[in-house]
């Protein structure tokens, strides 16, 4: 099980997509915990990597705060 997913992740088919939908979504939420000043957010989200799940998660618990501020 580990093997097939290790050689499915060495798959430039497999992993280029990834790496641009785990970047872009890191982008967005760093750049949300700037904006709101959250030091430790961005830390956390700087540091933990989660293939965007814990950046969406932010994103959408932020969500009307950052509307509320910026809006």
């Amino acid at each position: 099980m580990m093997a097939e997913l290790q050689q499915l992740l060495q798959n430039p088919v497999v992993l280029y997509p990834l790496l641009a939908w785990s970047i872009i979504w890191k982008g967005l939420a760093l750049w949300r915990a700037a904006r709101l000043r959250q030091a430790g957010w961005y830390i956390a989200l700087l540091v933990i990597n989660t293939v965007g799940i814990f950046e969406i998660i932010y994103l959408l618990a932020t969500k009307k705060r950052y509307k509320e501020m910026f809006w």
